[in-house]
């Protein structure tokens, strides 16, 4: 799986905010977190369209987030700016017809999005922010495997 800039930068601006006391500002997250603010100010806009962010215009302006932070999964910001979490080619794994000796390629795609929500769904903002994962983060990062790269 491959996480994009875009979503990275989502969910990063996202835990900003589910730590933050007030209002911030979209040039004070790029700053702390070091991303272009122009970027910024485009995924802030998608996630105000889902109903994740709300925003204040003016001088004492700025974003904060629209629900409590334990109600916002890392699944639900990571839809609001790329879309569906697994698709093949832009297809929903269940609609896809392999034929022959490929069709069981479909379920191990299936299966791969039940894998990819069951750690992305479970993990909230609320959980990010106070640096407590839950347990079947936990011990899965316990796993040798998951560490090694490949």
């Amino acid at each position: 799986m491959r996480i994009t800039s875009k979503a990275d930068y989502a969910v990063r601006a996202m835990i900003e905010l589910a730590t933050a006391d007030g209002l911030l500002t979209a040039e004070g997250i790029a700053a702390r977190q070091g991303m272009p603010t122009r970027f910024l100010l485009n995924i802030l806009n998608e996630l105000r369209v889902a109903r994740l962010v709300e925003s204040r215009r003016g001088r004492d302006g700025g974003y904060r987030l629209a629900c409590p932070a334990a109600e916002v999964s890392v699944a639900d910001v990571l839809r609001a700016v790329e879309g569906p979490l697994a698709d093949v080619a832009g297809t929903a794994p269940e609609d896809l017809d392999y034929p022959g000796a490929t069709a069981p390629l479909r379920d191990v795609w299936i299966a791969t999005r039940g894998a990819v929500r069951r750690i992305l769904e479970t993990v909230t903002l609320g959980d990010l922010a106070s640096g407590e994962l839950p347990d079947p983060v936990v011990s899965m990062l316990g796993d040798p495997d998951v560490q090694h790269r490949r």
